[in-house]
């Protein structure tokens, strides 16, 4: 496996980063997962924008889009995969032991790892910890994943892929690696971005192709719910089936599921870099 990691390709052993880089330290840093298939990134332009955005939220440098694209380049024709999940990991860099940030500049990683396709449903749970819509963090894809960690180990004890939050006020919010979708009375909605869940690219590109409502929903929408479908970038649309170990009100997927599904696939089809 070839690596890029700060304007070189390297080779998995050697690709080695800082033991005082602030990402390893203290979590500074943000990232993007990109699904490549065949060799081509889907999405890049929304990712690396993402990237920008979320660098900024922390106050780190702008990445470079260009370094970044020629990297994902590099390392997706150094390893060619059928499906794969493309790790961009950008940094504080080097830095004192604590919260200060050093001067020494942004480290920059891209890696690679084949994937399989996921199944077309899934079982979830609830979980009782909560995401913070207030936090200085909120929205932002940081490298700060120890809730995200705990959870879905929670859901991996529980037989299911994915574990749902709501946020500090009781509102369904996200999954740890993942957007949710509802249906209500035969309308799609999903929680909107100040309840203080991830602006995924899959959720855009849902919210807009299928016309879904960005709605303030109660948490105990999930119990209310005629259809529920997670989105990412993994994902794509994928049922769910069970949740908490109750099944699931319509057939899983049911029509509206269905639909979404077949339109993210037909639309992303026809478009690598909508």
């Amino acid at each position: 496996m070839r690596i890029w990691l700060d304007g070189a390709l390297r080779s998995a052993d050697s690709a080695q980063v800082s033991v005082f880089d602030h990402g390893l330290t203290v979590g500074d840093g943000v990232f993007e997962t990109v699904k490549a298939e065949r060799g081509t990134a889907f999405a890049l332009t929304r990712h690396v924008d993402r990237l920008t955005r979320s660098a900024r939220g922390l106050g780190l440098a702008d990445p470079d889009p260009e370094e970044v694209r020629r990297a994902c380049a590099a390392v997706l024709e150094a390893n060619p995969l059928p499906l794969a999940r493309m790790r961009i990991t950008y940094t504080g860099g080097v830095s004192p032991l604590g919260s200060d940030r050093g001067d020494a500049g942004p480290t920059l990683v891209v890696a690679l790892a084949e994937e399989v396709r996921r199944p077309d449903a899934t079982a979830v749970i609830t979980v009782p910890w909560v995401r913070n819509e207030r936090s200085a963090v909120a929205g932002l894809k940081t490298t700060s994943y120890a809730e995200n960690v705990v959870a879905l180990a929670a859901a991996h004890r529980a037989g299911a892929s994915e574990a749902l939050f709501a946020n500090t006020v009781g509102r369904l919010c996200e999954g740890t690696g993942s957007n949710v979708f509802v249906v209500l009375d035969g309308e799609l909605h999903t929680p909107p971005l100040a309840s203080g869940c991830l602006a995924g690219i899959t959720r855009a590109l849902v919210v807009e192709w299928a016309g879904a409502k960005e709605t303030d929903l109660p948490f105990e929408a999930l119990e209310q719910a005629e259809e529920i479908f997670l989105t990412s970038t993994l994902r794509d649309v994928q049922a769910v089936h069970r949740v908490d170990g109750r099944g699931t009100v319509s057939a899983v997927p049911g029509p509206v599921t269905a639909e979404a599904m077949r339109i993210f696939e037909a639309r992303a089809g026809a478009d690598i870099d909508p």
